[in-house]
């Protein structure tokens, strides 16, 4: 650290001397920081005064985080605003809700001219803006959508080859080919590797034999399955009859594109039982449905074939070597629907937040003796709850955003260490922002007290509708696994002299200095201006992944030896989950930090840089007896940090109405009466009767 150490100069610390301390800390508030990292032009400090520190430009703010997309969302919230008929009431039956829609998503697409399908290759950061935006209006539909287009639509094009595309593009893309996406079975869902179901090929009809050999293997909450699908890409272990003594090969999990409806009378197809899997906690305007084959036969040609193929004389062909190295590749194709569901569970988050903010502006509750009742914002509790939750979905944006750019170049290059990457980055993203919006959701119903459990101020259906978004396109649980597992393997390169992915540049350019004995002087700084410092927090969080990175590899080669390397991962899980989730904070704090600088505007730029500063510092006092335990941060130091996060909450609090206001959306969307932009109690008292 003698770089960092360098910058600072410990003779202006007086540790025994609190009222120089006191004088100091003061001053701090007017000047801006000398230490920062970033020019002071860029990263101005804030003025310390309890009326608005900033004056927010919030057309600026909102432009500079939509960005170029911003059209089109507006064009999907514009039209379903135009459209009454097409809005989802708060009471309504899982066969009405269904079957609405069904109605929205083909109004979308063949009314308001908007398809989403030609940009799910083409121009993924589009298809994820419209996926976002359509999940705003009814979440339900945002699914509906995302396994009409991203799950079935993109397991056609990205594992199938020309014949498929020809053959089903045009017709996913117009809505005519509703279709699903069959991989999950009931009891198999993470485990893609250990599905049942086969396709058994016949060389004497050229065709694929479908069977669900037993009822573990049915297929399981298959979206557009139990109602409206006419198609469905098929997850099955590909056999292939042989004339040894084995009688047949398993060549792993291929996709099949197996026909289950009728596409004139839409009777199910011969072989095919298809049971609805019934009501659901949250998102049933989505028929989600179960699948059993029996002997059903497709042709040959049906094979989505892009990494596998088998020849009308019943011979495999593949590019790639093994049955892993396909299985991977197939599976890094359809790591889209991780990006989507962080980058949408987000903006779930943005609506909940900005209904709490705008209440809680709202409601005056108590005060001071004789004089008018107060905000219940201005309650250091409330925002407590709901400051560092606004600094993190600004957080998540920014770290989303960079999310959908690596996948769109994932898409153009077919790079193989960005494809790992992504692979990656977007299982630990979808998994950490999932897991902290359904926290969020509960939070913000509790923080609008009994008005928040009204179902039209919408906490209820947000909460019930994304609760489901930890568990599908992989269990979160799992997805931190699998991160931890990538960690641990750049942590194997670093030692071996080989190359990192870009996400762990840090470990390889830091590590002995993160692994080294913290240092007792900066453990003891507690000036505003050094722990504002994006230095500082972005060190913080690197030291604490790669002390968490070394102790489980020493951990794990330890039990090894007498667990087996199965037996020490299951003993090392909750130190492996924690690693991943510090390393996935470490990168959204990366990202948001560039965010900041980046910005054109100066009071645009400075309330970024006040939001990030609360974010990077909340989360540093959340997992302080961490860095209190390596002596990283001396309890001065800790004290200095929680001061400062309260007082970061305050700040933000008073640019808070500006700050959802940014998110841009419109009371169509938001919905909630108590979360309306001006009039809120008027909406909610007319809602009722009055």
């Amino acid at each position: 650290m003698e770089d960092f150490i360098n910058k600072f100069d410990p003779t202006t610390e007086d540790e025994n001397d609190q009222v120089s301390r006191r004088i100091r800390r003061l001053s701090l508030h007017l000047t801006p920081s000398p230490y920062s990292s970033v020019n002071e032009n860029q990263l101005e400090m804030l003025t310390c005064a309890k009326t608005k520190l900033l004056d927010v430009n919030t057309s600026m703010l909102s432009d500079y985080m939509r960005g170029k997309n911003r059209e089109i969302q507006e064009r999907v919230f514009d039209f379903f605003n135009s459209r009454p008929d097409l809005q989802t009431p708060i009471e309504i039956s899982k066969i009405e809700h269904r079957e609405l829609c069904m109605r929205q998503l083909l109004a979308l697409v063949k009314e308001a001219g908007i398809k989403p399908f030609r940009y799910v290759s083409e121009d993924p950061a589009k298809y994820f803006a419209i996926a976002e935006a359509i999940g705003s209006v009814d979440m339900s539909l945002g699914i509906k959508m995302g396994v009409q287009f991203s799950l079935w639509g993109g397991s056609v094009i990205n594992l199938g080859t020309k014949k498929h595309k020809d053959k089903y593009y045009e017709g996913i893309d117009n809505m005519d080919y509703v279709g699903c996406f069959a991989m999950t079975e009931l009891h198999h869902g993470s485990n893609v590797q250990g599905l049942q179901t086969t396709a058994t090929f016949d060389h004497i009809t050229d065709e694929f034999i479908i069977d669900t050999p037993n009822d573990g293997a049915i297929k399981w909450w298959i979206g557009n399955a139990a109602v409206h699908g006419k198609f469905a890409s098929v997850f099955a272990r590909l056999i292939l009859p042989t004339h040894d003594a084995r009688g047949s090969s398993d060549m792993g999990v291929h996709a099949f594109i197996v026909p289950i409806r009728d596409m004139k009378t839409h009777e199910t197809l011969p072989g095919i039982e298809i049971h609805d899997c019934g009501h659901k906690v949250g998102l049933n305007g989505v028929d989600n449905g179960a699948l059993r084959f029996r002997s059903v036969r497709i042709p040959r040609d049906n094979l989505l074939n892009r990494f596998g193929d088998v020849s009308r004389d019943g011979k495999y062909t593949s590019s790639l070597p093994s049955i892993n190295k396909r299985f991977a590749a197939t599976l890094g194709e359809l790591v889209g629907g991780r990006v989507g569901l962080a980058y949408s569970s987000n903006g779930v988050l943005k609506i909940a937040v900005t209904i709490a903010v705008r209440y809680s502006l709202l409601r005056q509750q108590f005060g001071p003796p004789k004089q008018p009742e107060i905000s219940i914002l201005d309650y250091q509790s409330q925002q407590h709850k709901l400051m560092p939750m606004l600094a993190s979905t600004y957080a998540f944006h920014f770290a989303t955003l960079y999310l959908v750019e690596k996948y769109s170049e994932m898409k153009k290059s077919h790079d193989e260490q960005v494809v790992a990457d992504v692979h990656a980055l977007s299982a630990g993203l979808k998994a950490y922002v999932t897991s902290y919006t359904a926290k969020s959701l509960s939070v913000c119903r509790e923080a609008c007290g009994g008005h928040g459990y009204a179902a039209v101020n919408q906490f209820g259906s947000l909460r019930n509708d994304h609760d489901i978004f930890q568990t599908f396109e992989g269990d979160n649980t799992v997805l931190l696994q699998q991160v931890a597992g990538d960690l641990l393997k750049q942590y194997q390169e670093k030692f071996r002299g080989g190359t990192l992915a870009v996400t762990w540049n840090y470990l390889r350019d830091s590590m002995g200095t993160y692994l080294s004995q913290p240092n007792p002087v900066t453990a003891r700084w507690e000036g505003e201006d050094h722990l504002r410092d994006p230095n500082f927090q972005l060190d913080a969080f690197r030291y604490r992944t790669s002390r968490l990175l070394q102790s489980v590899a020493l951990r794990l080669r330890k039990h090894s030896k007498t667990l087996g390397s199965f037996g020490a991962w299951n003993r090392c899980l909750n130190h492996l989950l924690t690693l991943a989730e510090s390393h996935i904070e470490t990168v959204i704090l990366a990202k948001f930090i560039e965010a900041v600088q980046s910005c054109p505007e100066g009071n645009t730029r400075a309330a970024l840089k006040l939001v990030c500063d609360l974010y990077a510092l909340e989360r540093i006092w959340k997992d302080i007896g961490t860095y209190r335990n390596v002596d990283y941060v001396a309890p001065n130091k800790a004290k200095a940090i929680h001061k400062l996060t309260d007082y970061l909450s305050f700040q933000v609090k008073s640019v808070s109405r500006e700050l959802v206001d940014a998110f841009d959306l419109p009371d169509n969307v938001t919905r909630a009466p108590i979360g309306m932009k001006s009039e809120a109690y008027t909406h909610y008292t007319q809602y009722v009767g009055f």
